[in-house]
């Protein structure tokens, strides 16, 4: 049993279309959707379908570690709900952890977006997370259970939770990159450009390691987007 964990915040444009690619995949998954406090139709739309739908305080680490808490899967896999995964990505998840060195894995990055320069950031996540074993959320990273919940799951941080969660995680064991990819949304290259968004990303990375606090880096992130 795979638990898919996905924290939600006004999600209502694309959570149904996420959910329609799941629902076929019936008893090999538990999908759990974590509410952040949406004010839109999120929560009318998740509870059409047959899924656990729970409340947590706001912030994607909180919500994924309140997912994670009810989850009765052997493997935890968080899900943005603008990612799509692939068509086999059961099997790719269960392939992938049947190395004995492997605690956790995540997937190949595709932007669905035709620019050419988003080839090229692609690649640069490919490069980052094969040499380095940092695998970024929007790349669905999945983890034994006993593993997560050995590391007490993600610090309950403003930004950078998937970052910090990663680095603890890649002193356990090994972090597999799957073959297969998962298409997520462009809509943050597409709103600042996509050397522009690269260079903010960097930005926050840098202050996270120079010690700035994460709520000022969290408002700092947020003024980019506004």
């Amino acid at each position: 049993m795979i638990s898919v964990i996905i924290p939600v915040l006004n999600e209502a444009i694309g959570i149904a279309a996420c959910l329609d690619l799941l629902i076929p995949c019936g008893d090999h998954l538990e999908l759990i959707i974590v509410d952040g406090g949406s004010h839109d139709e999120t929560r009318q739309i998740v509870q059409k379908y047959p899924v656990k739908l729970v409340s947590s305080t706001l912030g994607r680490g909180a919500q994924m570690n309140h997912g994670a808490a009810i989850a009765t899967g052997d493997i935890l896999l968080f899900l943005h709900s603008d990612t799509r995964l692939p068509t086999d990505f059961i099997e790719t998840i269960e392939t992938t952890l049947t190395n004995f060195e492997a605690i956790a894995g995540a997937f190949r990055l595709q932007i669905d977006d035709p620019q050419p320069s988003l080839r090229w950031i692609e690649r640069m996540v490919q490069w980052r997370s094969q040499f380095f074993s940092l695998p970024y959320g929007d790349q669905a990273i999945f983890v034994k259970t006993s593993v997560f919940r050995e590391l007490d799951g993600y610090v309950e941080l403003p930004i950078m939770e998937d970052y910090e969660f990663v680095r603890r995680l890649k002193k356990q064991g090994q972090i597999l990159l799957a073959p297969t990819a998962v298409k997520t949304s462009a809509r943050r290259w597409q709103k600042l450009g996509v050397w522009r968004t690269t260079v903010i990303n960097q930005v926050i990375i840098l202050g996270y390691h120079l010690g700035i606090n994460p709520e000022t880096l969290r408002q700092w992130y947020r003024q980019q987007y506004h």
